[in-house]
């Protein structure tokens, strides 16, 4: 009974806390009902915690270019239930999430469901910390049970917590001023004996106090590894908005649903602002943003880079804090003396507290930056969507601003109002343009890129468009293009330093504050027209393509390496592209050793969406299969689909395979390894796995097999050609055994045929079947094709010409270069040639619909199609031009 009442009266001031949240500063009103407003949050199970080295918004973003993974979506009030793969309850949970992406609201949400008696009634008593808490006792002596009476005075009749069923819950590791050391703190295993907090928070979370304890932490990304893998039992994630929920979001907030559909669009042009729409309080900062906007009506476009948007928020708050409190009119200037200084101090604190790394600020943080507990407490009050004023269970003041990139823009513009009106530089040198390039070093610097949103903010701020914007609060200086054209090519200096993907794109990101696109735009143009070639790009173009695939609005599906370059050196700089796609299509690309060591360690990642990878036709050999294997025996690596086809594979690759599908059989369905030599034991050895029900392999390709297939490159389908000599055009002379092929200078003396041409092409006499190849000599200007029977031969129009009609694809090959043309439609290739004599290559696989031009080992085009109708080799010659195919 006695615990009864504890647990009752427990639960009435539990229900009290949390039932309400307020908008601003606690004591200022404005609540609202938790349940209310509650939406629920998708929670994710996996993820690890792994040292992160990229800002929030980064890891954002690569949520965007797709899930890592399939995932299993967790209800709040099931966080510590056993699932269908784990028999035993968890005892700690930890929760990873960005700023803003409503951790803190979770568990508020969770606490409130229990002390209303809705779920988890099981639990008996549940103590809500918060880390931002903790810190201020960090000096402290408190035993377990004394600490859990210091903040939950309704359990001080109990000293016993061993026999319950409790729940600690710790929000906020990430704010945590603790040393959390787990290596040298003192072993405890008696809940009654005194120590730091530290040290009973090490123990309670190793297990040596409280064993039967549940645990749940929630942190922000970075943080996430000072707790040892070894004592979380799940690893969760919060995820934002999705793109429905986005637009769900902006139909609530706007009125009309013009205006929402208005936001929706113009949000989805701006990658930064759709990126950063993930978050839920961005959305919030975006549709106060833009109301006032709408409201103003005065045509001025909606903001498209974050600096325009936090200006205008800024703005719009400091209008707010005028009107409100300042008693000020509508027209009333708002960078009165007062919001200058007010301004002035946020930025000083935002900028020193950044540098710092901290987003949570004590009594001693403000007076650091000159700010004392008095007027911190009137910017809060005056600016409460800016800077908050928060209150523990026993009044401590904490102060945070709303958001960390709230933090991050007052930190930027504290640098330019010191320089500009002052003309102090916060970082090196002495010039402006200093200022911007010591930034980006800066950025690029830190390990874990924890000032690229304040670069990018940095250097919006440095358009003069963007000071206008902010009227009185920046001194008027001349319009520097110079500058800002220096900056941005300081920056692609930069990318050519073979940068890794994520600093490349976070530059990407601050050129678009600068409005400078010219990167991007070469790249696509190049893109458009075909006229890519690996071979030509340097670092920064490489970045730029990054950039371009993996901010595409489409879902990136499929990746096909011949679209750019089909060359190990393209995929050995295109990983992270593959890793962020489903399927992989690099067959026939010259493909080494080399690839796969790296398609190893891509797949042994918990963070690659590859689930079908074609490889075939790529001389891996054993070695190179015994390479990928070690991907493939990963506990992570989640592959289900594996084409080895034409690989050079022996009966010692496929040993390597079986052995892998042992170690991992959960995951791959599909293995395709015709077209190699397994030998008897290689087969025998995999044909056990399809007829194990413990494998999850359903489809194994071995025919055709045999030393045949074991001949290097594509020469091994090499195709004998006849020539059709009832097709062959009058105005074509055969000789070398009907091995070449000229323009005569007279017609042939050839019988009448309906099947003749009367353009200057022929066809061979057999259909093609599976996988074929021929090579191709030639002179002057030739067509080298492949038809279906079906194709027009009397007349002299263009649509009679191979590749000029539905029924016909050809390469046409020339002094001037190659070019690829299907239907009338030509396709522009990068492979040139200035000579007026070659050679090329033709390989065609029928069942999978793939036709390619190669010029000897140089990869021209593939064109991708559904074969209706057998296909039949053909030639064309112009002019007096002359070509012959090698027999081998």
């Amino acid at each position: 009974m006695k615990k009864k009442f504890h647990q009752q009266t427990l639960k009435s001031n539990m229900k009290k806390k949390f039932q309400s949240v307020f908008e601003g500063i606690t004591n200022s009103g404005n609540q609202t009902f938790l349940n209310q407003i509650y939406t629920e949050l998708y929670i994710t199970e996996g993820g690890s915690g792994e040292v992160n080295d990229e800002h929030e918004v980064r890891q954002i973003e690569s949520v965007t270019w797709k899930p890592d993974r399939p995932e299993t979506a967790i209800r709040h009030e099931d966080i510590f239930k056993p699932s269908s793969e784990r028999d035993e309850p968890i005892r700690t949970v930890m929760t990873k999430g960005v700023a803003g992406i409503g951790k803190t609201v979770l568990t508020q949400k969770f606490t409130l469901d229990w002390a209303e008696d809705q779920t988890n009634q099981d639990i008996q008593f549940m103590f809500p910390f918060m880390f931002r808490e903790l810190n201020l006792f960090k000096d402290h002596q408190f035993s377990l049970v004394e600490l859990v009476h210091h903040f939950f005075s309704e359990t001080k009749g109990i000293s016993r917590f061993e026999e319950l069923k409790v729940v600690f819950i710790f929000d906020g590791l990430d704010e945590s001023r603790l040393p959390l050391d787990f290596h040298n703190n003192e072993i405890l295993t008696d809940v009654t004996k005194s120590t730091s907090v530290d040290v009973l928070l090490t123990n309670l979370i190793r297990g040596n106090l409280l064993p039967k304890a549940h645990l749940w932490i929630t942190t922000r990304p970075a943080a996430a590894n000072r707790i040892p893998a070894e004592f979380v039992g799940m690893m969760t994630e919060i995820r934002g908005f999705t793109d429905p929920q986005k637009d769900e979001y902006f139909t609530k907030r706007f009125r009309y649903k013009k205006q929402a559909r208005m936001v929706i669009s113009h949000i989805k042009k701006s990658r930064s602002l759709h990126i950063m729409c993930h978050i839920p309080i961005f959305c919030w900062i975006t549709a106060t943003v833009v109301k006032d906007m709408l409201n103003k009506k005065d045509g001025e476009d909606l903001p498209k880079t974050l600096t325009e948007m936090y200006i205008h928020f800024l703005v719009v708050q400091t209008k707010l804090k005028v009107i409100k409190y300042d008693g000020g009119a509508e027209t009333d200037s708002i960078w009165s003396p007062e919001s200058r200084k007010m301004i002035e101090s946020l930025g000083k604190l935002a900028f020193d507290q950044l540098m710092k790394r901290n987003l949570i600020f004590y009594e001693s943080d403000l007076a650091e930056c000159g700010i004392d507990i008095r007027a911190a407490s009137v910017y809060s009050g005056v600016f409460t969507q800016i800077f908050r004023e928060e209150r523990g269970l026993y009044q401590n003041k904490v102060f945070c601003f709303v958001h960390l990139s709230v933090q991050e823009f007052l930190a930027a513009l504290h640098v330019h109002l010191t320089f500009i009106n002052s003309g102090v530089n916060l970082s090196h040198g002495s010039s402006e343009i200093e200022i911007y390039q010591s930034a980006v070093d800066m950025a690029l610097e830190s390990p874990d890129g924890h000032l690229d949103l304040f670069l990018r903010f940095l250097l919006g701020l440095s358009l003069e468009t963007n000071r206008r914007r902010l009227g009185g609060l920046l001194k008027q200086t001349e319009e520097s293009l110079a500058t800002n054209k220096d900056t941005a090519q300081y920056i692609k200096e930069k990318m050519n330093n073979h940068l890794c993907v994520e600093k490349s794109i976070n530059l990407f990101h601050c050129l678009n504050e600068l409005n400078d696109q010219s990167l991007v735009e070469e790249i696509q143009q190049s893109l458009q027209t075909g006229s890519l070639s690996a071979q030509q790009l340097y670092p920064a173009q490489w970045s730029a393509l990054h950039f371009i695939l993996l901010s595409s609005e489409k879902d990136f599906e499929t990746f096909d390496l011949k679209k750019y370059s089909a060359t190990e050196e393209a995929l050995l700089k295109l990983l992270p592209v593959v890793k962020a796609s489903s399927k992989a299509l690099l067959s026939g690309c010259n493909l080494s050793e080399r690839s796969c060591e790296a398609l190893s360690s891509l797949l042994s990642s918990t963070t690659s969406s590859l689930r079908d990878l074609d490889l075939s036709n790529n001389d891996l050999k054993d070695s190179g299969v015994k390479l990928l294997c070690s991907g493939l025996m990963s506990p992570d690596c989640e592959l289900e689909i594996l084409r080895l086809s034409g690989c050079l594979i022996t009966e010692e690759g496929c040993a390597a395979l079986a052995s892998a599908l042992t170690v991992n059989p959960s995951h791959l369905k599909e293995l395709d390894l015709s077209f190699n030599n397994p030998g008897q034991a290689g087969k025998e050895s995999l044909a056990a796995l399809l007829k194990n029900p413990s494998f999850k392999l359903e489809s194994l390709s071995m025919e055709p097999a045999g030393e045949r297939w074991l001949t290097p490159g594509l020469r091994k389908y090499s195709s004998p050609l006849t020539v059709d000599l009832n097709t062959v055009s009058r105005l074509l002379k055969l000789s070398d055994g009907n091995r070449k092929v000229t323009r005569g200078e007279e017609e042939q003396p050839y019988p009448d045929h309906p099947d003749r041409f009367d353009l200057c092409q022929l066809l061979c006499t057999d259909g093609l079947t599976g996988r074929c190849y021929w090579e191709v000599e030639w002179g002057g200007r030739i067509y080298v094709s492949v038809s279906y029977r079906g194709i027009n031969r009397k007349g002299v129009n263009d649509d009679s010409w191979f590749g000029f009609n539905d029924k016909s694809w050809s390469v046409i090959c020339s002094d001037d270069g190659y070019t690829v043309w299907h239907n009338g439609r030509k396709a522009f290739v990068p492979v040139s040639t200035s000579s007026v004599y070659g050679r090329v290559a033709v390989y065609v696989d029928c069942p999978a619909g793939t036709l390619s031009f190669f010029r000897t080992l140089i990869h021209i085009y593939t064109f991708n199609t559904k074969f209706t109708e057998p296909l039949y080799p053909g030639f064309g010659v112009k002019f007096r031009s002359g070509t012959s195919w090698c027999s081998f």
